[in-house]
């Protein structure tokens, strides 16, 4: 049973009308039907914080009362118009057969130096949490700086993949020997695979360490806000928070819940200082990136 079943089971006034699409595509699509009077959507769920600002920014979307979010550390709902639901941390999943935890540097910017990770790295440079970790770097270093990353990673020959599971799952196959990927798919490869050879290694306060978040809003407009609302606040439940953690391996967004599969706590990681809504800016990174030719 997945969550949502869950809760039509427990509030037999609440039925999931889901739509599914990129955050990206949603973030627009809900921006535009509410300019034009008013969107269908009562929530929008978003997989990264760069989607859920943009429909804030766009005066879309109402906010939340402060006893729904206070649980949740100020990063993750900085302006109480969105709240992070579930984290997730960049990382750096390596094959424990080519690799020790040690060869890993815990600098983002060492990897284009390091000539032990020259053809043997992978990346996929059109996924939503990659561009989100380029526009950290540019946000938190500039765009020079993020030029010679991507021109010097290019350099190291990485094989691209659609996303970072396959990313991940290539790593544990041994056709490349380390990636970038946010955390949780190396867990679900563990999870289907126990003996895989993969492990994750962590950056420290860079972007390579960035920790985003699937969030939450309420669309403005809604007929149903005190449903809404009540909807957001069970995501932040121990039960959810738990449902997350265990099944999609994301990290929580409340104390008294770890997160599994050996992970450090979020307090115990180096993740950068920054504006997580500072993430809504895609497009200068999307021309960066074509610049350079990873697009």
């Amino acid at each position: 049973m997945n969550l949502m079943n869950l809760f039509e089971d427990i509030y037999p006034e609440f039925t999931a009308r889901i739509r599914l699409a990129p955050s990206p595509q949603l973030a627009n699509t809900i921006i535009e039907e509410t300019r034009g009077g008013a969107s269908p959507a009562d929530v929008f769920w978003a997989v990264d914080a760069g989607s859920l600002d943009v429909v804030a920014n766009a005066d879309a979307t109402s906010t939340l009362p402060k006893e729904v979010v206070n649980t949740v550390p100020k990063t993750f709902h900085p302006n109480n118009q969105w709240v992070g639901i579930a984290g997730r941390a960049r990382s750096i999943p390596y094959n424990t057969e080519r690799f020790s935890e040690a060869d890993i540097p815990t600098d983002i910017f060492a990897f284009p130096r390091a000539e032990r990770f020259t053809g043997v790295m992978g990346w996929a440079p059109t996924y939503e949490a990659f561009q989100a970790f380029v526009t950290a770097m540019r946000v938190l270093n500039g765009e020079q700086k993020t030029k010679q990353w991507l021109r010097g990673m290019l350099d190291q020959e990485p094989t691209e993949y659609p996303d970072e599971f396959l990313v991940s799952n290539a790593v544990a196959d041994g056709e490349i020997d380390a990636g970038f990927a946010n955390h949780y798919y190396a867990l679900r490869v563990k999870a289907a695979r126990p003996k895989a050879p993969i492990e994750l290694a962590f950056t420290k306060n860079d972007a390579g360490a960035l920790i985003n978040v699937a969030g939450a809003e309420v669309i403005r407009g809604t007929r149903k806000k005190a449903l809404a609302v009540a909807f957001i606040r069970h995501l932040l439940s121990v039960e959810a928070q738990e449902y997350f953690t265990t099944r999609a391996f994301d990290y929580p967004m409340i104390p008294g819940v770890p997160p599994v599969g050996g992970l450090p706590r979020i307090n115990e990681l180096n993740p950068p200082n920054i504006d997580l809504m500072k993430l809504s800016d895609l497009q200068p990174t999307l021309a960066l990136m074509r610049e350079v030719g990873v697009l």
